[in-house]
Protein backbone atom coordinates (compact mmCIF):
# COMPACT_ATOMS: atom_id res chain seq x y z
CA UNK A 1 0.00 0.00 0.00
CA UNK A 2 0.94 3.61 -1.08
CA UNK A 3 1.77 5.78 1.65
CA UNK A 4 1.18 9.24 1.04
CA UNK A 5 3.53 12.13 3.10
CA UNK A 6 2.16 15.81 3.37
CA UNK A 7 4.53 18.36 4.96
CA UNK A 8 3.09 21.61 6.92
CA UNK A 9 5.53 24.65 7.03
CA UNK A 10 3.64 27.04 9.52
CA UNK A 11 2.88 28.04 12.80
CA UNK A 12 1.80 26.43 15.90
CA UNK A 13 -1.80 27.33 17.46
CA UNK A 14 -2.14 26.32 21.11
CA UNK A 15 -6.01 26.62 20.85
CA UNK A 16 -5.65 23.51 18.20
CA UNK A 17 -8.03 24.74 15.65
CA UNK A 18 -5.70 26.52 13.06
CA UNK A 19 -1.81 26.16 11.85
CA UNK A 20 -0.23 23.16 12.36
CA UNK A 21 -2.61 21.24 14.54
CA UNK A 22 -5.80 21.73 11.64
CA UNK A 23 -3.25 20.93 8.97
CA UNK A 24 -2.26 17.32 10.86
CA UNK A 25 -5.71 16.85 11.97
CA UNK A 26 -6.78 17.43 8.20
CA UNK A 27 -4.28 14.86 6.98
CA UNK A 28 -5.04 12.20 8.92
CA UNK A 29 -8.66 12.66 8.32
CA UNK A 30 -7.69 11.99 4.50
CA UNK A 31 -5.72 8.93 5.05
CA UNK A 32 -2.11 10.98 4.14
CA UNK A 33 0.81 10.67 6.53
CA UNK A 34 1.80 14.37 8.01
CA UNK A 35 4.59 15.95 8.62
CA UNK A 36 5.71 19.56 9.77
CA UNK A 37 8.17 22.35 9.95
CA UNK A 38 7.03 24.55 12.88
CA UNK A 39 7.99 28.54 12.07
CA UNK A 40 6.43 30.10 14.85
CA UNK A 41 4.57 29.24 18.28
CA UNK A 42 1.37 31.06 18.67
CA UNK A 43 -1.06 31.59 22.27
CA UNK A 44 -4.03 31.64 21.51
CA UNK A 45 -7.44 30.45 21.20
CA UNK A 46 -11.07 31.23 20.20
CA UNK A 47 -10.87 34.53 21.73
CA UNK A 48 -7.87 35.45 19.59
CA UNK A 49 -4.40 35.64 19.87
CA UNK A 50 -2.38 36.46 22.79
CA UNK A 51 1.28 36.31 21.81
CA UNK A 52 3.51 35.11 18.61
CA UNK A 53 6.59 33.85 19.05
CA UNK A 54 9.07 33.10 15.80
CA UNK A 55 11.39 30.21 15.73
CA UNK A 56 15.11 31.12 14.64
CA UNK A 57 15.73 30.92 11.11
CA UNK A 58 18.28 28.40 12.42
CA UNK A 59 15.80 25.81 14.00
CA UNK A 60 13.38 26.12 10.78
CA UNK A 61 16.35 25.34 8.51
CA UNK A 62 17.47 22.44 10.46
CA UNK A 63 13.42 21.18 10.34
CA UNK A 64 13.31 21.71 6.36
CA UNK A 65 16.78 19.96 6.48
CA UNK A 66 15.52 16.83 8.24
CA UNK A 67 12.35 16.46 6.03
CA UNK A 68 14.40 17.18 3.35
CA UNK A 69 17.13 14.41 4.07
CA UNK A 70 14.73 11.66 5.00
CA UNK A 71 11.15 11.73 4.49
CA UNK A 72 10.34 13.27 0.97
CA UNK A 73 6.58 14.89 0.75
CA UNK A 74 4.18 14.28 -2.08
CA UNK A 75 2.91 17.49 -1.42
CA UNK A 76 3.48 20.41 0.51
CA UNK A 77 1.34 23.41 2.15
CA UNK A 78 2.80 26.44 3.85
CA UNK A 79 0.55 28.18 6.05
CA UNK A 80 1.95 31.26 8.75
CA UNK A 81 5.25 32.27 7.47
CA UNK A 82 5.78 35.42 9.98
CA UNK A 83 8.52 37.38 8.16
CA UNK A 84 10.35 37.67 4.77
CA UNK A 85 13.73 35.66 6.37
CA UNK A 86 11.36 32.52 6.73
CA UNK A 87 9.59 33.17 3.67
CA UNK A 88 13.16 33.12 2.09
CA UNK A 89 14.50 30.17 3.60
CA UNK A 90 11.27 28.34 3.31
CA UNK A 91 11.62 28.78 -0.68
CA UNK A 92 15.37 28.02 -0.91
CA UNK A 93 14.46 24.43 0.63
CA UNK A 94 11.74 23.93 -2.10
CA UNK A 95 14.23 24.59 -4.39
CA UNK A 96 17.33 22.52 -2.93
CA UNK A 97 15.34 19.46 -2.17
CA UNK A 98 13.32 20.17 -5.53
CA UNK A 99 9.76 19.57 -3.72
CA UNK A 100 6.44 19.21 -5.49
CA UNK A 101 2.86 19.89 -5.53
CA UNK A 102 3.08 23.49 -3.47
CA UNK A 103 0.52 25.26 -1.61
CA UNK A 104 0.68 28.34 -0.76
CA UNK A 105 -2.47 29.58 2.00
CA UNK A 106 -0.73 33.24 2.79
CA UNK A 107 -1.88 33.68 6.33
CA UNK A 108 -1.80 37.27 6.79
CA UNK A 109 -4.32 38.33 10.19
CA UNK A 110 -6.71 35.98 12.20
CA UNK A 111 -9.53 35.64 12.47
CA UNK A 112 -9.41 37.91 15.67
CA UNK A 113 -7.70 40.61 13.95
CA UNK A 114 -4.07 39.76 14.86
CA UNK A 115 -1.22 40.33 12.27
CA UNK A 116 0.29 37.02 11.48
CA UNK A 117 2.65 38.78 8.68
CA UNK A 118 4.99 41.50 8.90
CA UNK A 119 4.46 43.73 5.92
CA UNK A 120 8.04 43.57 4.59
CA UNK A 121 7.10 39.62 4.27
CA UNK A 122 4.48 40.32 1.52
CA UNK A 123 7.12 41.26 -0.65
CA UNK A 124 9.12 38.23 -0.13
CA UNK A 125 6.12 35.99 -0.78
CA UNK A 126 5.43 37.54 -3.96
CA UNK A 127 8.83 37.09 -5.06
CA UNK A 128 10.70 34.17 -4.12
CA UNK A 129 7.52 31.59 -2.87
CA UNK A 130 4.78 32.58 -5.18
CA UNK A 131 6.40 31.35 -8.36
CA UNK A 132 6.66 28.00 -7.03
CA UNK A 133 3.39 28.01 -6.54
CA UNK A 134 0.97 25.43 -7.86
CA UNK A 135 -1.84 26.85 -5.82
CA UNK A 136 -2.16 29.86 -3.74
CA UNK A 137 -5.30 30.34 -1.84
CA UNK A 138 -6.02 33.51 -0.57
CA UNK A 139 -9.18 34.92 0.96
CA UNK A 140 -10.42 38.08 -0.32
CA UNK A 141 -8.14 40.62 2.46
CA UNK A 142 -5.38 38.44 1.76
CA UNK A 143 -6.08 38.45 -2.50
CA UNK A 144 -6.49 42.61 -2.04
CA UNK A 145 -3.11 42.50 -0.17
CA UNK A 146 -1.04 40.79 -2.63
CA UNK A 147 -2.63 41.97 -5.51
CA UNK A 148 -3.00 45.94 -4.21
CA UNK A 149 -6.46 45.51 -5.95
CA UNK A 150 -9.83 46.13 -4.41
CA UNK A 151 -12.48 43.37 -4.67
CA UNK A 152 -15.90 44.48 -4.75
CA UNK A 153 -17.54 42.52 -7.58
CA UNK A 154 -16.86 39.61 -9.82
CA UNK A 155 -14.92 41.36 -11.98
CA UNK A 156 -12.57 42.57 -9.27
CA UNK A 157 -12.00 39.24 -8.21
CA UNK A 158 -11.27 38.01 -11.58
CA UNK A 159 -8.38 40.76 -12.35
CA UNK A 160 -7.24 40.13 -8.77
CA UNK A 161 -6.43 36.55 -9.89
CA UNK A 162 -4.81 37.52 -13.03
CA UNK A 163 -2.53 39.83 -11.45
CA UNK A 164 -1.76 36.99 -8.37
CA UNK A 165 -1.39 34.28 -11.34
CA UNK A 166 1.38 37.26 -12.89
CA UNK A 167 3.42 36.56 -9.68
CA UNK A 168 4.36 33.07 -11.56
CA UNK A 169 2.19 30.68 -9.97
CA UNK A 170 0.30 27.78 -11.66
CA UNK A 171 -3.13 28.78 -9.98
CA UNK A 172 -4.93 30.99 -8.13
CA UNK A 173 -8.10 30.17 -6.14
CA UNK A 174 -9.50 33.01 -4.58
CA UNK A 175 -11.82 31.95 -1.57
CA UNK A 176 -15.56 33.85 -1.30
CA UNK A 177 -16.18 33.14 2.59
CA UNK A 178 -15.77 37.21 2.96
CA UNK A 179 -17.84 38.44 0.50
CA UNK A 180 -20.96 40.15 0.57
CA UNK A 181 -23.76 37.42 -0.50
CA UNK A 182 -25.17 36.26 2.13
CA UNK A 183 -26.76 33.02 0.59
CA UNK A 184 -23.97 31.11 -1.16
CA UNK A 185 -20.11 31.61 -1.31
CA UNK A 186 -18.14 31.20 -3.77
CA UNK A 187 -14.56 30.06 -4.50
CA UNK A 188 -12.36 31.27 -7.65
CA UNK A 189 -9.71 29.18 -9.72
CA UNK A 190 -7.59 30.34 -11.90
CA UNK A 191 -5.29 28.61 -14.17
CA UNK A 192 -3.66 30.98 -16.32
CA UNK A 193 -6.38 30.47 -19.18
CA UNK A 194 -9.86 30.56 -17.64
CA UNK A 195 -11.75 31.15 -14.45
CA UNK A 196 -13.80 28.24 -13.02
CA UNK A 197 -16.44 28.61 -9.86
CA UNK A 198 -17.01 26.46 -6.91
CA UNK A 199 -20.21 27.75 -5.44
CA UNK A 200 -21.87 26.12 -2.13
CA UNK A 201 -24.39 27.19 0.30
CA UNK A 202 -22.98 29.90 2.88
CA UNK A 203 -22.81 28.53 6.27
CA UNK A 204 -23.62 31.27 8.87
CA UNK A 205 -21.51 30.42 11.98
CA UNK A 206 -19.09 31.97 13.89
CA UNK A 207 -17.36 28.52 14.88
CA UNK A 208 -14.80 28.88 11.52
CA UNK A 209 -11.59 28.84 13.16
CA UNK A 210 -9.25 27.51 10.70
CA UNK A 211 -11.08 27.56 7.78
CA UNK A 212 -8.30 28.83 5.66
CA UNK A 213 -5.80 26.37 7.23
CA UNK A 214 -8.22 23.52 6.69
CA UNK A 215 -9.16 24.22 3.50
CA UNK A 216 -5.76 24.08 2.12
CA UNK A 217 -4.42 20.84 4.09
CA UNK A 218 -7.85 19.43 2.43
CA UNK A 219 -6.46 20.86 -0.78
CA UNK A 220 -2.77 19.34 -0.01
CA UNK A 221 -3.66 15.98 1.00
CA UNK A 222 -5.69 15.87 -2.71
CA UNK A 223 -2.72 16.33 -4.49
CA UNK A 224 -0.29 14.45 -2.16
CA UNK A 225 -2.67 11.12 -3.35
CA UNK A 226 -2.65 12.29 -7.49
CA UNK A 227 -5.41 13.70 -7.80
CA UNK A 228 -5.92 16.75 -9.85
CA UNK A 229 -6.17 20.20 -8.94
CA UNK A 230 -9.59 21.12 -9.33
CA UNK A 231 -10.11 17.48 -7.80
CA UNK A 232 -8.49 18.55 -5.04
CA UNK A 233 -9.95 21.88 -4.93
CA UNK A 234 -13.26 19.56 -5.10
CA UNK A 235 -12.19 17.58 -1.91
CA UNK A 236 -11.14 20.42 -0.27
CA UNK A 237 -14.15 22.31 -0.57
CA UNK A 238 -15.89 19.80 0.45
CA UNK A 239 -14.04 18.55 3.60
CA UNK A 240 -14.59 22.59 4.39
CA UNK A 241 -18.19 22.48 4.28
CA UNK A 242 -18.72 19.48 6.31
CA UNK A 243 -16.43 20.67 9.01
CA UNK A 244 -17.90 24.21 9.05
CA UNK A 245 -21.52 22.40 9.06
CA UNK A 246 -20.62 20.14 12.01
CA UNK A 247 -19.37 22.67 14.76
CA UNK A 248 -18.45 21.01 17.88
CA UNK A 249 -19.65 24.31 19.94
CA UNK A 250 -16.61 25.26 21.89
CA UNK A 251 -14.39 28.58 23.08
CA UNK A 252 -16.12 32.01 24.21
CA UNK A 253 -15.09 32.94 20.53
CA UNK A 254 -14.33 32.07 17.16
CA UNK A 255 -14.91 28.18 17.68
CA UNK A 256 -12.62 25.42 15.72
CA UNK A 257 -13.96 23.72 12.44
CA UNK A 258 -14.99 19.70 12.56
CA UNK A 259 -11.79 18.34 11.12
CA UNK A 260 -13.53 14.60 11.62
CA UNK A 261 -16.94 15.81 10.20
CA UNK A 262 -16.11 15.03 6.41
CA UNK A 263 -15.29 10.76 7.08
CA UNK A 264 -18.37 10.67 9.43
CA UNK A 265 -20.31 11.94 6.52
CA UNK A 266 -18.49 9.27 4.62
CA UNK A 267 -18.96 6.34 7.01
CA UNK A 268 -22.61 7.38 7.34
CA UNK A 269 -22.80 7.11 3.39
CA UNK A 270 -21.32 3.72 3.44
CA UNK A 271 -23.07 2.17 5.77
CA UNK A 272 -26.23 3.33 4.54
CA UNK A 273 -25.55 2.10 0.94
CA UNK A 274 -24.03 -1.42 2.76
CA UNK A 275 -27.59 -1.33 4.56
CA UNK A 276 -29.91 -1.03 1.41
CA UNK A 277 -27.64 -3.71 -0.30
CA UNK A 278 -28.31 -6.04 2.10
CA UNK A 279 -31.83 -5.15 2.13
CA UNK A 280 -31.85 -6.55 -1.38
Amino acid sequence: MAIYKALTIAGSDSGGGAGIQADLKTFQELGVYGMSVITAVTAQNTLGVQGVYPMSVEAIERQLASIGEDLRPDALKTGMLFSGDIIRIVAAAIKTYGWKQIVVDPVMIAKGGASLLQQEAIDAMIHSLLPLADVVTPNIPEAEALSGISITDGGSRQKAAIRIHAYGCKHVMIKGGHEANTEQATDLLYDGVSFTEFTSKRLVTQHTHGTGCTFAAALTSGLAQGLTTKASLQLAKSFIYAAISEPLHIGSGHGPTNHWAYQQGVRAADSKDTATRGVR
